[in-house]
């Protein structure tokens, strides 16, 4: 199987000039996420640097829970997102316009993506990448992982699912450079505060409205009922028995449809 590694000229020579300050490639750590904050706090600006590594041996989900997958076979990747004159309430919408670039990326490639609330990409069933949001202010740490050329036996979750397994055969370095055009461009929209083509993009794309679902609260108490929008914040609408309860993505410590337990 042909898993070339990223070719890191061509991503910093195209990404020149761009608010994409810097680019690196490491064969290997544990989280991209967890050293862009580790350099953050070691007092670096990382607003604009990106960050990928080949493999990661300590991926992580929301609430800490692990991924990881075979060198080359992701892209695994984090970038800093300086957050200089944008509201606070806005920061909740990074993890959903990354998941924005991530669907519309895939989908020039011809896979019918789309966006379970709120960090998750799927095609059916299957999800194809995942989005993990983490502050370090001033600045966000936004890490995606995006299935590429896994093979069936090789995924680390039985509902995931990668590119290769959809038909297509896509080359890493290239797709970076989609993925990092898109999300600059959805950036550009949230600096401006542009937030309502945002969510009328979002909802588009959803899989989440208009489904009965079942979002677990801390301390397990839950809220059941029908997905019916996403507002212009990001934050889902659930009518819950005639009641409409808005939820966060930081609100909640798991969504998933109702029917399941």
């Amino acid at each position: 199987m042909d898993r070339c590694p990223l070719d890191l000229e061509v991503l910093r020579s195209a990404v020149s000039g761009t608010g994409w300050r810097r680019v690196d490639v490491v064969e290997q750590t544990g989280s991209t996420n967890a050293d862009l904050i580790a350099r953050a706090g070691a007092g670096e600006d990382i607003s604009g640097a990106v960050l990928l590594a080949e493999f990661q041996s300590a991926g992580r989900g929301r609430h800490g829970r692990s991924w990881s997958a075979p060198a080359g076979s992701q892209i695994s990747m984090s970038v800093g997102v300086g957050t200089s004159g944008v509201a606070p309430a806005l920061w909740g919408w990074l993890p959903l316009l990354t998941g924005l670039a991530v669907a519309h990326t895939v989908r020039d490639l011809g896979i019918h993506a789309g966006l379970k609330w709120p960090n998750d990409v799927l095609v059916g069933t299957g999800k194809l990448a995942g989005i993990l949001a983490e502050v370090t202010a001033p600045t966000i740490v936004v890490g995606l992982g995006l299935n590429v050329s896994l093979t069936a036996d090789e995924l680390p979750d039985p509902n995931a699912v990668s590119l290769r397994m959809l038909g297509r055969d896509a080359d890493r370095t290239a797709l970076t450079l989609s993925l990092l055009a898109a999300l600059s461009d959805r950036l550009d929209q949230w600096r401006a505060a542009n937030v309502g083509a945002l969510a009328a993009d979002y909802r588009s794309l959803s899989t989440t409205i208009g489904t009965r679902v079942r979002a677990t609260l801390p301390g397990d108490s839950e809220i059941v009922g029908f997905a019916t929008g996403i507002d212009d914040s990001g934050r889902l609408l659930i009518d819950e028995a005639g009641t409409v309860v808005t939820v966060s993505a930081g609100d909640i410590t798991h969504l998933r449809p109702a029917s399941e337990t």
